[in-house]
């Protein structure tokens, strides 16, 4: 890699970390996970760098990348044999929500990965239908599908009225 290159990609992934680590946390619901997660998708990103820098929408570009590093490690399944710790480390989140948001990250963690995927892309980050279905390279369909099935999943832990709290549609 040029070295012009090299520091369009530093300077990009700088700015970007909190938003990916959020990314990745919010879907393992783990931060030493998310930080693996992370790692794994900038490697990725820097391999691809020329053709990243191409992309329309270079944020969605690697947003995918991250959701994709995800997706994967859930097939593969190394995460379930590999634990670094016994206990959970305090939540780092601070704010008037921390109940309401540990309430939901814990449960999101019990939704099935490619749903959890799902509803992470189309109400926290708030993209499109066709958006999700581009960046995880399956139909409209399939995400109004993965939709339905991940929001029935939280409403049977969470019941439907705190879920409307929470703003499920």
């Amino acid at each position: 890699m040029r070295a012009s290159d090299e520091e369009h990609y530093t300077e990009y992934v700088t700015a970007r970390l909190p938003a990916l680590r959020r990314i990745a946390y919010l879907l393992c619901g783990d931060n030493h996970r998310a930080d693996d997660i992370v790692q794994n998708a900038i490697t990725r990103l820097y391999v691809h760098w020329r053709k990243a820098r191409a992309a329309d929408n270079l944020d969605a570009y690697v947003r995918t990348i991250v959701v994709r590093t995800f997706l994967n490690e859930q097939r593969t399944g190394w995460f379930s044999r590999t634990r670094v710790v016994d206990e959970m480390p305090e939540a780092s989140q601070s704010g008037p929500d921390v109940e309401t948001s540990q309430v939901l990250h814990a449960a999101l963690r019990r939704v099935p990965p490619k749903q959890r995927a799902v509803l992470v892309l189309r109400f926290l980050y708030d993209m499109s239908v066709a958006e999700v279905a581009g960046a995880l390279h399956c139909s409209a369909g399939n995400v109004k599908s993965q939709t339905s099935h991940g929001l029935a999943a939280l409403r049977k832990q969470l019941g439907d009225h705190t879920l409307n709290l929470l703003g499920g549609r």
